[in-house]
């Protein structure tokens, strides 16, 4: 088989995003399907993180052009060069260059439907210190010291997303005629990106959130599709064992769970799909993309 890429199918708790705020009141961002509402968060989000804490990011330059940001490209700049630009980049000073992204997200939906849960806060303390520092009265001059209450939904669910990487895309750009990045710089771009999934965190108002994968299946396949996003289905913190499922992973991929009782099912995932720990599947995914790139 000619593996072309690398796909992963994740069950984590994260916490999602937040749409528009009506007044001193956050919502969090859902979709609506089967007739019910579904936290998200969203693919645009989930990318940013992995570009950020894989350190993807950490060469990006940037440029104002007519009011709108745009990443810097050039022929001295670009995707071989720049790991920056391996998510994509549109730009349209002088030429118009637009090259696609070498790895694909798709949203983090809960697995269950949406359960209001509304927190109240209040900045009382930052308050009561100006009042002190200016001899206000709290009660009778609040706006003055800006007290101000507020409140948000809250949602920290299991949600489920996928990524897929393009093997065959890493370091390259046709939009330059340029060599391409070298072997062992491709196969460090795609352990750069695992390695984040493996341990991703995110931070939602100002608090620290543990994005780790609970169940994660996958591996290097022929289809650059998410290939396990149809056939993984959790209801009720049980994962729904399917022939299709165990198919799909009797194609020369793995299964992952972190043990704990995170799934009511966790016996029986164990059993039915012979799951290793999360911290063996990652290393031995990276191993498998070290090998295909022959480094």
């Amino acid at each position: 088989m000619n593996k072309k890429a690398l796909t992963l199918t994740i069950v984590a708790n994260m916490t999602s995003n937040y749409g528009e705020g009506l007044g001193n009141i956050s919502s969090v961002q859902k979709v609506f399907k089967n007739g019910k509402s579904y936290a998200t968060r969203s693919r645009e989000s989930l990318k940013n993180a992995i570009m950020v804490q894989s350190g993807m990011y950490d060469d990006l330059e940037t440029v104002v052009d007519k009011k709108v940001n745009q990443k810097v490209v050039s022929e001295e700049l670009n995707v071989t060069n720049c790991r920056a630009l391996e998510g994509g980049y549109m730009n349209t000073i002088g030429n118009t260059y637009i090259r696609k992204s070498s790895f694909y997200l798709t949203d983090a939906i809960a697995c269950d439907d949406f359960v209001n849960e509304t927190r109240f806060h209040n900045n009382l303390h930052l308050a009561s210190n100006y009042a002190k520092n200016n001899n206000l009265n709290l009660q009778e001059d609040a706006a003055k010291c800006g007290l101000m209450p507020y409140q948000y939904e809250y949602d920290k669910t299991m949600k489920m997303y996928s990524i897929t990487i393009d093997l065959d895309m890493i370091g390259k750009d046709e939009n330059f005629d340029v060599p391409e990045a070298d072997a062992k710089e491709k196969a460090d771009r795609v352990i750069s990106i695992i390695d984040v999934v493996e341990n991703l965190n995110l931070v939602v108002k100002g608090n620290l959130d543990n994005a780790e994968p609970l169940f994660v299946v996958g591996g290097l396949t022929d289809r650059k599709t998410h290939y396990f996003e149809n056939v993984v289905k959790v209801k009720k913190d049980m994962l729904l064992i399917t022939q299709d499922l165990k198919d799909r992973i009797n194609k020369g991929c793995n299964v992952a769970l972190l043990e704990g009782g995170n799934f009511k099912n966790e016996l029986e995932i164990k059993e039915e799909l012979t799951t290793v720990s999360i911290s063996k599947f990652f290393d031995e995914l990276r191993e498998k993309v070290n090998t295909y790139y022959e480094v």
